[in-house]
C-alpha cells in the first residue's frame, strides 16, 4: 500500500476516534469498542495525576499514544515546542503548560475532526500559548529553524513516508534544537502476517521502525546524538490483546513477538551548524 492510501486510511480511522473521544467514549489506537481494549498496554496509565487532573478529560479520552514526550523531554520556560500528529492535543497542552506563557506549543494534526475537538480542549484549558495547525506531518507548515523542540506521540510510525517526516522535523527545528518523541519501536524480525495488517498499522503496531532503522534514518535525516530508550516491552500477554482484533491467530504468532514491540523515547539533536552546508554564510 502506498503512502498516499495508508494516510487516508489513518486520517479516517483517527477521525472516527475523535468523533468517539467527543461523545464521551474512550479512544484508542484500534477502529472499534472492541479494539480499544486490545490497545490497551499500550496506550494506558502515560500520565500522572497531577497532569491529567488540569487538562480536559475529552483530551485525555482522545489521547491515543505510546508515552510521554512532554515529560521526558524536559521543556524550559520560554521554548517553542512542535506536537507532530497532535490530535485531541493532549501533549500540546501540557507542552504549553511546561514552557509557560512565554513560550509556545504548535500541534501539527491533518484530521479536521482531531482538530476541532483540539480546539475545544484549547478554550476549556484556558491556555493562551496553544495554537493548532492543520497539515501533514510530511510537509509542515512552519517556516526553517522555528522550533526549539519537536515531540510527538505515536504518530511517526503511522507515516508511509518516514523519511520525509524526519527531514522536515529537522528543518523546523532551530540549530541545537531537539527531536524528542515516543514511538513504538521493534526489536528483531516481525512475521509478515503483522506488517500486512493494516488494521494494525493504523493501531500503532506495524508501520514501527526498527532500532537500525531509526537511527539510520535520524542520522541521514542530519541529526546527531541519537538515543533510543525503551519506555515499555510488550509481553506475550500484551500481544494476544493487540493482535486480538486483526484476524491473527495470537497463539500461533505468540512466541514470534514476545519482547519485539516496545514504546521508546527517541532523542536526537540537530547540530548547532548545518553540516551539510557549504556556504559563505553558514561555514566561517
Amino acid at each position: 500500500m502506498d503512502s498516499e492510501s495508508i494516510k487516508e486510511v489513518v486520517k479516517d480511522k483517527y477521525a472516527q476516534a475523535a468523533v468517539r473521544a467527543a461523545s464521551g467514549k474512550s479512544s484508542c489506537c484500534g477502529t472499534s469498542p472492541a479494539s480499544i481494549n486490545g490497545c490497551d498496554p499500550i496506550t494506558s496509565n502515560l500520565y500522572g495525576d497531577n497532569e491529567t487532573s488540569a487538562i480536559p478529560e475529552e483530551a485525555l479520552r482522545a489521547s491515543l499514544g505510546c508515552g510521554n514526550p512532554t515529560a521526558l523531554a524536559k521543556l524550559q520556560p520560554g521554548e517553542t515546542v512542535l506536537d507532530l500528529g497532535s490530535g485531541g492535543g493532549i501533549d500540546v497542552l501540557l507542552s504549553a503548560k511546561r514552557v509557560g506563557p512565554t513560550g509556545k506549543a504548535y500541534g501539527l494534526d491533518m484530521t479536521d475532526e482531531m482538530l476541532a475537538l483540539a480546539e475545544q480542549n484549547k478554550v476549556k484549558s484556558g491556555l493562551k500559548n496553544v495554537e493548532f495547525l492543520k497539515g501533514e506531518i510530511e510537509n509542515i507548515p512552519l517556516p526553517p529553524d522555528t522550533v526549539d523542540v519537536v515531540v510527538s506521540n505515536c504518530v511517526i510510525n503511522l507515516s508511509g513516508d518516514k523519511d520525509r517526516v524526519l527531514r522536515e522535523a529537522f528543518r523546523v527545528l532551530k540549530p541545537g534544537g531537539r527531536f524528542a518523541i515516543s514511538d513504538v519501536v521493534v526489536r528483531g524480525e516481525v512475521p509478515q502476517k503483522i506488517r500486512k495488517s493494516m488494521e494494525l498499522w493504523v493501531g500503532c503496531v506495524a508501520g514501527a521502525l526498527s532500532e537500525t532503522e531509526y537511527r539510520e534514518k535520524l542520522a541521514a535525516a542530519g541529526f546527531e546524538s541519537v538515543d533510543i530508550e525503551a519506555t515499555r516491552v510488550y509481553d506475550v500477554n500484551d500481544a494476544r490483546e493487540f493482535l486480538c482484533s486483526s484476524g491473527i491467530d495470537a497463539g500461533a504468532i505468540a512466541a514470534e513477538v514476545q519482547d519485539r514491540f516496545i514504546s521508546a523515547f527517541v532523542r536526537a539533536v540537530k547540530p548547532q551548524q548545518d553540516k551539510s552546508c557549504c556556504g559563505p554564510t553558514c561555514c566561517s
